[in-house]
This record gives C-alpha cells, sequence and structure tokens, in this order.
C-alpha cells in the first residue's frame, strides 16, 4: 500500500551511501555511427576499484589504443584522490590533517581537498549541520556498534561529541589553510568524496576527447554528451526496497544523479531498525527507512545533496532542495507498512515514460 502525499506519486541508498541507483546504461549498438562525419564510435567499459567500490567508465572512442589511453587516465586521476581523502590510510593528506586537531594551527592544503572541504562546509552551514563532515568520532563509533549490535553508552557518545561539529572546521581562504580547533576531530568524506572522484573521472575522460562518457561510482553516477544518436543516458533509480528492480528511470545528459538510503546497510539493536547514515544531531543511525534520490549538475552536489536530505528527511528536506538552483529530488520512506513518496515538481520532467523507453 502506498501512501500518497500530497495527492503525488511519487532514492542515495545508503548514505554513504548505499549508492544503489544503478544505471541501465545499455544503450545504443556497437559500433555506433559518429556525428559530423566523424570516425565510428566504439562503446567501451572499464571496471577498477577505487574508494572501496567499483567505478564503472562507460564511453564512446574511435578506437580502444585511445579508449584505454583515456580510461588509464581517469582511473589515475581517480586513485589519486583515493590517497588524498582516504580515512583509513594514516599517510593521506585527510588524515594527516586531523592529526592536527587542537593544536591551534593552521594547515595549507591541495585543491582538491580545499574545494571538497569548501563545498562541505557551505552545505553544513546551509543546512544547520545536517550534512556535517566532521561527523567522523561518530561514524567509528557507530561502525563498532553496528558490528557488535550494541548502542554506544552514553559516555561514549557525549566524549565524541566533544570533537564533532562542523562549527570547528576553520577554512582560510586567504592561504588556503584549514584549522580543525577541537582535539581528536576526525573528518569523514563520504558523503562527498566520491561525487568528486565520479566529476574528475569524466572531466579527465572529457579532456582525452571522450566527452559522450558516463562514471559509476557504485551508484554516484555523473555524465556528460549523451551517447550516439540518443538524448542521455538512460538511468535506474534505486527503489526503497534492495530486492526490487528500478521501475522508473532517467534521461540524462550533462548532470548528475545519487541515491542515498538505507537499503542495503542497517542493523537491529534492541528491536530497532537502525540505519548506517548518522544523524549529527544525534550520534546514531536514522531510524525510518528511507531513501533520497538528488538530480544535480554535478557529482559533488549530487552526492552531498541526497546526504543531507536523508538526514534532513522529507519536510524539512522538500522545504531546503526548493531553494537549490537546478537540483530535483525524489524522497522515498516506510511508514509503518505504508510506502510514502514526495518529488520535486521538476523531477518527473527528466523521467522517462513508464516502461523506460524514450
Amino acid at each position: 500500500m502506498h501512501c500518497l502525499v500530497r495527492c503525488t506519486r511519487a532514492s542515495r541508498l545508503a548514505a554513504t551511501l548505499l549508492r544503489a541507483a544503478w544505471a541501465a546504461a545499455a544503450l545504443a549498438a556497437l559500433p555506433a555511427a559518429a556525428q559530423d562525419g566523424q570516425a565510428a564510435l566504439q562503446r567501451f567499459e572499464y571496471v577498477q576499484v577505487h574508494m572501496g567500490v567499483d567505478f564503472r567508465l562507460l564511453f564512446y572512442a574511435p578506437d580502444a589504443t585511445s579508449a584505454n589511453r583515456a580510461a588509464e587516465a581517469a582511473f589515475a586521476r581517480v586513485a589519486e584522490l583515493d590517497a588524498m581523502m582516504s580515512d583509513y590510510e594514516p599517510e593521506s593528506e585527510l588524515m594527516q590533517l586531523c592529526a592536527t586537531a587542537g593544536k591551534g594551527r593552521a594547515v595549507p592544503v591541495s585543491a582538491d581537498l580545499w574545494r571538497v572541504l569548501t563545498h562541505a562546509q557551505q552545505l553544513a552551514e546551509a543546512t544547520d549541520g545536517a550534512f556535517d563532515v566532521s561527523v567522523g568520532p561518530f561514524v567509528r563509533l557507530w561502525r563498532q556498534s553496528r558490528r557488535q549490535r550494541k548502542l554506544p553508552s552514553p559516555q561514549l557518545l557525549e566524549q565524541a561529541r566533544q570533537a564533532v561539529g562542523y562549527q570547528h572546521v576553520r577554512l582560510l581562504p586567504e592561504s588556503r589553510s584549514v584549522e580543525l580547533t577541537q582535539p581528536a576531530m576526525q573528518l569523514d568524506l563520504g558523503g562527498i568524496a566520491m561525487g568528486y572522484a565520479a566529476d574528475a573521472a569524466l572531466q579527465e575522460l572529457r579532456e582525452q576527447g571522450m566527452p559522450r562518457a558516463l562514471v559509476d561510482a557504485s551508484g554516484d553516477i555523473v555524465v556528460g554528451d549523451p551517447p550516439p544518436d540518443a538524448a542521455g543516458w538512460r538511468i535506474g533509480v534505486a527503489p526503497l526496497d534492495a530486492d526490487q528492480p528500478p521501475s522508473r528511470f532517467l534521461l540524462l545528459a550533462h548532470a548528475a544523479v545519487t541515491t542515498s538510503g538505507d537499503a542495503f546497510q542497517h542493523v537491529e539493536i534492541g528491536g530497532q531498525r537502525y540505519s548506517h547514515i548518522i544523524d549529527p544531531a544525534t550520534g546514531l543511525g536514522l531510524t525510518q527507512p528511507r531513501s533520497v534520490t538528488v538530480i544535480a549538475p554535478d557529482g559533488t552536489t549530487a552526492d552531498s545533496l541526497a546526504t543531507a536530505l536523508c538526514v534532513l528527511g522529507p519536510e524539512r528536506g522538500m522545504e531546503f532542495i526548493g531553494k537549490v538552483p537546478g537540483a530535483q529530488a525524489l524522497f522515498i520512506w516506510r511508514d509503518g507498512e505504508q510506502v510514502c513518496s514526495r518529488e520535486t515538481p521538476g523531477f518527473s520532467a527528466r523521467e522517462l515514460p513508464a516502461g523506460g523507453e524514450e
């Protein structure tokens, strides 16, 4: 049974994502005729593991040699960002920055890390902390709780809370440096780094002469020019339930889409279902099953917005997304046995008709 919210029918199936809004990218036959007298283009696909997930490149190129060169460059760029922003590698730039927390000094950072942190802080301020990359102490505590299937003690939560708060991240533009003002702070870029890396991979493919491309970072999807003889890339919207196939499809070019939710990543503790997505206000996982699919101009925006909207929930989230230029969203959540949905007016305009046909 569906609960229709405001008479509408209306998925980051992971805030750090489930990232399962998988793209049905089987478009166009091989080889495809190129436009404007160019040589025929062939469809190439590559997969490598980066940031702990499959990064998938799908693009059109005139030959295998140029395709291999472009894919190698794109994956090298992602690997560079992975090494920079990992919270698992102690030698990463991010972890080196975190090692200075509470020491009263600002640290110059790379252009990439600066852009990510600037975007993150702007969104944190706009959402009153619903999106907050300083939640690292909560994330680490919650990972342990999920493994043990036991809630963290109030004492441990309070201890972690002392090191959490986007207000404690100081950005100094004149020197492109960052200061973490509280001891034991730990930044977690799980809600934004993959979208940024997908953007970077797409840009690398474009610079290699492959503008007709799709990059899928395990559900953080960015697309450039459409395939030959197509209006866009056909992308399935992940449903609320992990065992269900997509029933809605988007047609996108020069855009990004991300789904945040907990269909694949949740745990039951004491009879309560908890998401892997943490509410920075409580330090615990969200308890209402939900997903949010965001369409935005770029992956960095789509990735971070999907996480923020998942935390905000449908009411506050709908109010917020309406103020973000170029962004659309679909909310799906479970209320008891009912599945409810809401979406922004422009979401369906990017959607294929029922059945997913152009």
